[in-house]
């Protein structure tokens, strides 16, 4: 059965198969361009045109926007050929190679719990708060109950600590997010204003001369 009518790449999962194996998502969000096409695709909500991704994708790899043709091309090709064929196989897009648009399938949400990670640890940041908040919590009952060591330390130096690291962590949390919303703001807001910009206007100075 194929997925995403005539034009799709992918072979289908069958839905009564298991649950992705971990390995295999690992595997898909490894590389930086299928990330961002989960990224981006989760933050619209909706399908994607393949040539939009790649101009997004573009742009975040050369910090420009929008970005250079070659770079451009170059991205809309590796999707065409090789990301969205595999996302769709594993059932975690819908992609149609005739019309060319990307949307989320079913096995999206599994993916999604994968999607932020603390690097080198390979748990969530949710699980990174957590335990970050508990080890405070711990900390503070401790130094006020007389724990040894925990005791000297002043109750209010330790929570600054731990809201101190919280803050630490939050920041590279956004910086290492090449997505960021002030990204997607600039993305969005180079496009309007390319749609907006109006079309030069044929002059008989600048009407080319037909030989």
């Amino acid at each position: 059965m194929s997925r995403g009518g005539a034009g799709s790449v992918g072979v289908t999962r069958n839905r009564s198969e298991d649950r992705l194996e971990e390995s295999e998502i690992h595997d898909v969000l490894r590389n930086d361009r299928r990330r961002l096409v989960l990224e981006r695709l989760r933050s619209s909500e909706g399908s994607e045109a393949v040539s939009d991704l790649a101009e997004y994708i573009g742009s975040v790899e050369s910090g420009e926007t929008p970005p250079p043709r070659n770079v451009r091309q170059s991205v809309y090709v590796s999707l065409h050929q090789t990301h969205l064929p595999k996302l769709d196989e594993l059932g975690i897009v819908t992609y149609d190679s005739d019309e060319k648009t990307v949307a989320l399938a079913d096995a999206a949400h599994e993916v999604a719990v994968y999607m932020e990670v603390v690097p080198k640890y390979g748990i969530s940041w949710a699980e990174y708060y957590l335990g970050l908040g508990l080890l405070g919590l711990l900390s503070l009952v401790g130094s006020g109950i007389g724990v040894p060591t925990l005791s000297v330390v002043d109750p209010t130096f330790l929570g600054a600590a731990f809201l101190l690291l919280v803050v630490a962590s939050a920041t590279y949390q956004i910086v290492d997010q090449r997505s960021s919303l002030l990204h997607r703001l600039r993305s969005r807001g180079g496009r309007r204003t390319e749609r907006r910009r109006p079309r030069r206007r044929l002059t008989g100075r600048n009407v080319p001369s037909v030989q």
